[in-house]
């Protein structure tokens, strides 16, 4: 299995997470915002499971390379975590996860790292979020985006450095989040861009004592005992929230020339208030003649430090591709000093998922009776038993969606809220193995990622799928049938698939299984042309449970088998433009056998915006069935 994990840089904001933390002891502070966003620069490595050891091998950007090979123990891991080594982060890491899980070890074959390190760009936290990322889908842990991060914090924090909460949302990849520290408590938003906006990183080639800058402003904490004390905690809880918020309207709204003007600004206000507390290092002259050199004004908007601040690195907000280029040169060719590029990329990223689970299981009727249709038990392939529509929250999730909408009928909800948003009562509760604590509040980290709309009214596919509508807004979304499962015959997961087809493509795609001819006038199917030979179709026709010989005529793919055609596979990622489709054929009571389908809207989509498919290379398991269920039961755990 292959992971790569990105640098992360502190667009605004930098040293608010720990001073926002601080609002534990001093209610009076404000909390810490702070804007970050991945590098285009990462850590890489190809891993794999080890019956009793850690092993990790890393390469370097300078040809050298070093080895560890660690038991998978506590006491070894602990024992090298702590010695601050270069593999302490690893090994810090792996003690947390060996601490809460029951793992075995792993290989980590780290055989490509070009993120600058000391540069204040967490390679260290890169590090660590590799390490639980790699724990976690080897293993399957289970464990959420925010999970991999919190792990990565432990781990780090494990050995002697002293890092801030913010590093570890490397985590989240190159797009641009927004964190909120109060406390304890951290919220994480992720920011979506209107225009794209051209960023450069300078490598200052000049040094800063990280440790003593923390060292001089954590003095400051949590009260205040003269002015230059107070000015440190006007800074970092008034000023940098302030602008920090700005930026953020800034960013979203694409205005490269504001996002500049707020980084100098917030150089200007931390230059005021900061430097004074820690002059040794925060003066930092290297960084100051880079800012304000005057060659470099025709071509970027503003720029600021990074990270801690010092003279580590600097970043501008170039005017644009071709003045970040010119820049870049002039950097390289009068100050001598190496640069990086961080493009953040406009476009809507996808963040919701739709799951139509209000059916009354007429087809699974008596035990429907007894108990939904999508609560119905399976063993997974790991030997857990779970309802259905757990496996197809975590399938939606897997596309790294950011929330996932049910619908169901009204008098469910509380049912399903059971499930997802309760943990059962206290008696039982202490029963439990601490494995199965941890699924309990696995559970409950799903359930806040879960909204429930209730459809009263079943009428057809489409209808429910229309009911969405108000909770979607104006969003591209994934759409996933309630009562299939899925499984990936690859390391991506079938959604994840079929969502790559759609960001290549630019338009709405389908996830396809090739279906013989016996089996097309049970499913809905598509004709189409290749854009990439049994992967990528574009699609020319939608037709809902054709006949033979109308699949004969009208629906054979050139290259395909004799008799062989695409079908549905259930997974959708479907442009908004979708709801408007439906409500006119919801409003003028158009129906297709009695019911509002969406093969049709579908249809009409593909002509207007066009449409892709994905061959999805997996296999799709119908629980809607009395026979389908019970081989579903046998054959899913193997998949």
């Amino acid at each position: 299995m292959k992971i790569a994990v990105p640098g992360r840089i502190c667009l605004f904001g930098e040293h608010s997470d720990w001073a926002g933390g601080y609002r534990r002891i001093n209610a009076n502070l404000n909390r810490g915002y702070t804007i970050i966003s991945g590098t285009n620069h990462s850590i890489c490595a190809d891993v794999e499971p080890h019956p009793t050891k850690l092993i990790i091998k890393s390469s370097f950007a300078n040809g050298k390379s070093a080895s560890i090979e660690l038991p998978m123990t506590g006491e070894a891991l602990l024992e090298e975590a702590e010695s601050g080594g270069v593999f302490s982060y690893a090994a810090g890491v792996a003690y947390q996860v060996l601490t809460h899980y029951r793992v075995s070890g792993l290989v980590i074959d780290n055989y490509k790292t070009d993120l600058p390190i000391k540069k204040g760009l967490s390679s260290s936290a890169a590090f660590c979020v590799l390490v639980a990322r790699a724990f976690n889908r080897i293993y399957n842990l289970k464990m959420t985006i925010r999970g991999e991060m919190e792990f990565a914090y432990m781990g780090e924090i494990t050995t002697p450095s002293r890092c801030g909460r913010m590093d570890q949302g490397c985590a989240y990849g190159t797009r641009p989040v927004m964190m909120v520290f109060d406390g304890e408590r951290i919220d994480v938003a992720e920011l979506s861009v209107k225009q794209d906006l051209h960023f450069l990183i300078v490598d200052l080639g000049a040094g800063k004592d990280t440790l003593e800058i923390l060292k001089k402003l954590n003095r400051c904490y949590p009260f205040a005992d003269d002015e230059i004390q107070k000015g440190v905690q006007e800074y970092l809880s008034n000023i940098s929230a302030a602008i920090t918020l700005q930026a953020r309207d800034a960013l979203e709204a694409g205005d490269a020339a504001r996002l500049g003007a707020l980084m100098t600004k917030a150089q200007a206000e931390f230059d005021r208030y900061m430097i004074p507390a820690c002059p040794s290092q925060l003066t930092a002259p290297v960084l100051h003649k880079v800012l304000n050199y005057e060659p470099l004004k025709p071509y970027v908007f503003g720029g600021k430090g990074v990270g801690s601040q010092g003279d580590g690195s600097a970043q501008f907000v170039a005017r644009g591709a071709e003045a970040r280029e010119k820049a870049m040169e002039i950097i390289t060719r009068d100050l001598g000093m190496s640069c990086l590029k961080l493009t953040l990329h406009a476009g809507n990223r996808l963040r919701k998922a739709v799951i139509p689970a209000a059916g009354f299981g007429t087809r699974m009727f008596p035990a429907s009776k007894a108990i939904k249709k999508e609560l119905f038990p399976v063993l997974d392939r790991d030997g857990n038993i779970k309802p259905v529509i757990q496996a197809i929250v975590e399938e939606a999730l897997s596309a790294d969606v950011d929330h996932v909408c049910i619908l169901v009928q009204k008098n469910d909800i509380e049912l399903f809220e059971e499930f997802f948003k309760k943990l059962p009562r206290i008696e039982n509760y202490n029963k439990l193995s601490t494995e199965n604590k941890r699924l309990c509040d696995y559970l409950m980290d799903l359930g806040r990622r879960l909204t429930f709309i209730p459809q009263d009214i079943q009428e057809g596919f489409g209808h429910a799928v229309y009911c969405a509508r108000e909770w979607i807004g104006d969003e591209p979304f994934l759409l996933l049938l309630g009562d299939h499962l899925y499984a990936s015959h690859t390391e991506l997961s079938c959604a994840q698939q079929v969502l790559g087809v759609y960001r290549k493509t630019g338009q709405s795609a389908v996830g396809l299984k090739v279906t013989d001819i016996g089996e097309v006038h049970h499913f809905g199917c598509v004709g189409g042309v290749w854009k990439e030979r049994d992967r990528i179709l574009s699609i020319t026709e939608f037709k809902e449970k054709p006949s033979p010989e109308y699949a004969r005529e009208n629906l054979q793919i050139e290259g395909m088998e004799r008799d062989k055609f695409l079908s549905v596979f259930g997974i959708y990622v479907l442009a908004p433009k979708i709801f408007d489709y439906l409500e006119e054929n919801i409003k003028h009571n158009n129906r297709e056998n009695g019911e509002f389908q969406l093969t049709s809207c579908l249809e009409r989509l593909r002509q207007e915006e066009g449409f892709a498919g994905c061959v999805v290379d997996g296999k799709r398991f119908d629980i809607g069935l009395p026979q389908s269920y019970r081989q579903t039961m046998i054959d899913y755990p193997l998949a």
